[in-house]
């Protein structure tokens, strides 16, 4: 099996995880007495914190032992979690599994990116990139939906069995992956990899592009279904539609590789921004939403695919620190631009949250333009 959709796979696996106590939160809850769906999302609250912490402060070490022993050894984790999480006697020990998953997915998901970079060819490290960046396109169409089905077929502990002996059998395919073996390096300090040339621009933007997805995206399901009156099942068409958008533009990812990610991010961010816009335009229209839900997802994989890259090849040697930074302020914008996004929905409604969402992207629109000038300030003299 090719590295790519082995790489491809772990985030699927990563991503399935993180996103799949939302659909099956109340049939968890009906085995624990007295608790309810919300009392069980309380555990992927915790997972998303213990994601943050352990990116910030693990995934440095990724660099120390090197990127591919270190998925190795975070899979191990994510098994020994999921096997706890299929098992556990109450909630408390589930939440407490959730946080060692957490642990798993904060060093698997710097090493897994920066992997990508290892095993691309030169001159096509942002094609291969997308291809594994599909990984979240897995958890989002076949992870997350399979995973409500075996819920109702057999029972939520096999979910998170099934997801278990996955990340097993992906053990072994990374065990086997030929990998270019970089020299040892010592463990870079999170604090000292925000000294890195160029991190904190990009972070900057990350905190951006992430707070505007992750706030509106917290209540699309809500407006469809408590303003608009879909049905839950249709409401769930808006991730699926989002997860075929973000998978089926994978092919222009060869586009960035082409003309440079420093000038495909203006352009990006601009259709990104206008997106948010037209979502704002169509909030009344069920059907419309979910026609912006396709474009929303295709755009934002290409800028995530111009972030993750812009951050991988910063600094080769200290790629699994610079990750870091990006997961865990990946997981703090996800906390953040749900709790501020909340107020605004509830009080003045979906369309101006998605406004609130292109005034989040603009200064990372903003950002890209004046890195754009600035590298032709700089070429002009150099050609004269």
């Amino acid at each position: 099996m090719k590295p790519v959709w082995v790489l491809m796979c772990a985030i699927a696996v990563v991503g399935s995880n993180s996103l799949v106590l939302s659909p099956i939160a109340a049939d968890v809850a009906l085995d624990f007495v007295g608790k309810s769906a919300p009392d069980v999302m309380l555990a992927s609250a915790v997972y998303g914190g213990s994601t943050a912490v352990s990116a910030l402060f693990l995934a440095p070490r990724a660099d120390q032992m090197g990127l591919k022993r270190a998925l190795i050894v975070a899979l191990v984790i994510l098994v020994a979690a999921l096997l706890a999480s299929a098992l556990a006697p109450s909630l408390g020990v589930l939440t407490l599994a959730q946080g060692l998953a957490g642990i798993g997915a904060g060093l698997a998901l710097p090493a897994t990116y920066g992997l990508a970079a290892d095993v691309s060819p030169k001159g096509q490290e942002s094609a291969t990139l997308g291809k594994v960046l599909t990984g979240w396109t897995l958890s989002l169409v076949a992870g997350v939906s399979f995973a409500a089905v075996l819920a109702d077929l057999l029972h939520w502990r096999a979910v998170f069995g099934l997801m278990a002996a996955l990340s097993a059998g992906l053990i072994v395919l990374i065990w086997k992956m030929q990998v270019t073996q970089r020299a040892a390096v010592q463990a870079v300090s999170p604090f000292k990899a925000f000294r890195v040339p160029g991190v904190l621009p990009i972070l900057l933007s990350v905190v951006c592009f992430m707070s505007a997805f992750y706030g509106l995206y917290a209540f699309l399901g809500a407006h469809l279904t408590t303003v608009l009156g879909f049905s839950t099942g249709m409401a769930g068409l808006g991730a699926l539609i989002y997860g075929v958008g973000f998978g089926m533009v994978a092919p222009l990812d060869r586009l960035i590789d082409r003309f440079g990610a420093t000038r495909a991010a203006p352009v990006v961010f601009g259709l990104l921004l206008l997106v948010y816009l037209v979502m704002a335009v169509c909030a009344g229209q069920g059907l419309a939403i979910f026609g912006v839900c396709l474009l929303w997802g295709a755009v934002n994989h290409l800028g995530l695919n111009i972030l993750v890259g812009q951050m991988s090849a910063l600094s080769p040697s200290q790629r699994g620190a610079i990750l870091g930074l990006y997961s865990a302020t990946t997981y703090v914008a996800m906390f953040v631009g749900t709790a501020a996004f909340r107020p605004v929905f509830e009080g003045q409604g979906f369309a101006v949250a998605s406004v609130l969402s292109a005034a989040c992207v603009a200064p990372a629109l903003i950002s890209a333009v004046w890195t754009l000038r600035r590298l032709g300030r700089a070429v002009v003299p150099a050609a004269e």
